[in-house]
């Protein structure tokens, strides 16, 4: 989104409130779910903001990355939102008084993706630099490094317990990791390019890869095989993620569609069209009856 964010209704489709400050691209954007109150944007003028998803009044800008901010994330409690650069560190952030918590260093590339555990105690760090962190949050300490890809990595996500990290790859595979060790627990392999998201199911046994090849996977998580693969998509898939029954698969892709898959059959039960531009960007509502797609027309959508 390059200038201001709009914040819409999804019901009626109506503009709530325009969120204006940024002086460049807004890359990424969460809400503090499960409260829903609070929305933190991240963007290329090296910024975060925190706003109010009320009445879109900007509570805090912080202010410290010397690169693009490209990630962000808030954890369970809402009390810190952590971001990653392309300065190669990730920060965290104090949401009540808008002051710098810790800055995570270590990372000799981009910070390209980042994730709470559930408890909050944890932070995970993808990097280009082949690598991920893992971060304790009480003590701003590097836990330990999670060594192996032999590519960028892509993504990384705790699973629901946090017994596990699954990591993707531009090296075309996804790694499995105990979250108490630090240890590689498997490689899924399949993919015939570039894995450019991954992503764990609400319980925690299954997985979900997208990838430059035009495909995705479902794996299962204590047998590390492949259950399925969903073909169709006619470009690379960057987006991918489950509903929260767990019983369907979304996933975004450049051929200008997203497409919506039975996690067991692997059929695909829905094309959504009419995007003019690739899709960078999809996910489900809390309820998973609703579906958002950000596409680089400048335009999101939201399907019934």
């Amino acid at each position: 989104v390059v200038g201001p964010l709009y914040f819409w209704d999804t019901a009626s489709g109506k503009e709530l409130h325009i969120l204006e400050g940024h002086r460049n691209v807004v890359y990424a954007v969460t809400f503090n779910n499960p409260y829903g109150d609070k929305i933190a944007t991240g963007s290329f003028d090296k910024t975060c903001r925190l706003w109010c998803a009320e009445t879109g009044r900007c509570f805090h800008t912080f202010r410290g990355h010397t690169a693009e901010v490209v990630c962000l994330a808030f954890n369970p409690q809402s009390t810190l939102v952590a971001t990653g650069s392309m300065d190669a560190t990730a920060k965290l952030w104090d949401v009540e008084s808008g002051q710098e918590v810790a800055t995570l260093a270590g990372h000799t590339a981009e910070v390209l993706s980042l994730c709470f555990n559930t408890l909050g105690n944890l932070l995970v760090t993808g990097s280009f630099d082949h690598t991920a962190a893992v971060w304790d949050v009480a003590s701003k300490r590097r836990v330990y490094t999670l060594i192996g890809h032999m590519g960028e990595i892509s993504n990384v996500q705790f699973n629901w317990d946090c017994s596990l990290i699954v990591s993707g790859s531009m090296d075309k595979t996804c790694k499995l990791w105990e979250a108490v060790s630090g240890k590689c627990v498997a490689t899924l392999v399949g993919h015939t390019q570039e894995v450019l998201d991954v992503c764990f199911d609400l319980s925690g046994q299954l997985i979900a890869s997208a990838s430059a090849d035009g495909t995705a996977r479902v794996f299962s998580a204590p047998t590390h095989q492949c259950l399925v693969t969903l073909k169709g998509h006619g470009a690379e898939i960057s987006k991918i993620c489950f509903s929260p029954q767990g019983s369907r698969v979304l996933t975004a892709s450049s051929d200008k569609t997203a497409r919506l898959w039975d996690v067991h059959s692997g059929a695909c039960l829905q094309i959504l069209e009419g995007h003019t531009d690739e899709i960078f960007s999809c996910v489900f509502n809390y309820e998973g009856d609703t579906i958002i797609t950000g596409s680089k027309d400048n335009t999101c959508r939201i399907w019934y």
